[in-house]
């Protein structure tokens, strides 16, 4: 399926940055909970569906990468892709799908870790370099003093990506393009 299932978010005004699309890809976005499932996704071929949820959101609602790239991506990389289940997972993440996430409802990067990985646990276990990050700064390295990011070995920028984006910024920008098309398909209509 290559269109939105609701009309009024077909014409989303995806930013889709490449160089966005590659860092999510390769697991390089400074999220951790985002990269380690995505690497497990790059040397596993699977990953649980809450992972899934985490992922697509990202990709659509703070990189504002069209899901369709999304949905490819997983389609090659996924052992068990089933068709429909993977074009509904990732529509419902986008807020395009039959019965989806509301647009306005973007999962928080930093938040999900915490709440899924309280541990760090699976953070740990696919990115470790942060092995040694204490728990409080797991899903958020960028706020580690700098002192404690060389004692740890985890040096933001160099060993470790920032953030490749601002996500309560994104988060803004998500909102006000998703009411835009939503307005625009509205307008249309009338």
């Amino acid at each position: 399926m290559e269109h939105a299932y609701l009309p009024q978010f077909e014409e989303v005004a995806w930013e889709n940055k490449e160089e966005l699309f590659s860092l999510w890809c390769h697991a390089q976005t400074g999220y951790p909970i985002v990269d380690a499932a995505m690497r497990q996704l790059n040397e596993t071929g699977w990953m649980h569906n809450r992972l899934r949820m985490i992922t697509a959101s990202f990709l659509t609602k703070d990189l504002l990468v069209d899901w369709r790239k999304g949905m490819a991506y997983f389609a090659k990389q996924l052992i068990d892709c089933d068709e429909a289940a993977n074009i509904g997972g990732w529509q419902w993440s986008a807020s395009t799908g039959t019965d989806p996430q509301p647009y306005f409802r973007i999962f928080n990067p930093v938040s999900q870790g915490e709440k899924f990985d309280p541990e760090g646990a699976f953070v740990k276990k696919y990115l470790p370099v942060l092995q040694h990050v204490p728990l409080q700064y797991i899903h958020k390295p960028w706020e580690m003093p700098l002192h404690l990011q060389e004692q740890t070995g985890c040096v933001i920028g160099l060993d470790y990506p920032q953030p490749c984006v601002d996500h309560v910024q994104r988060t803004k920008l998500a909102l006000s393009l998703f009411q835009e098309a939503r307005d625009r398909h509205l307008t249309k209509t009338e």
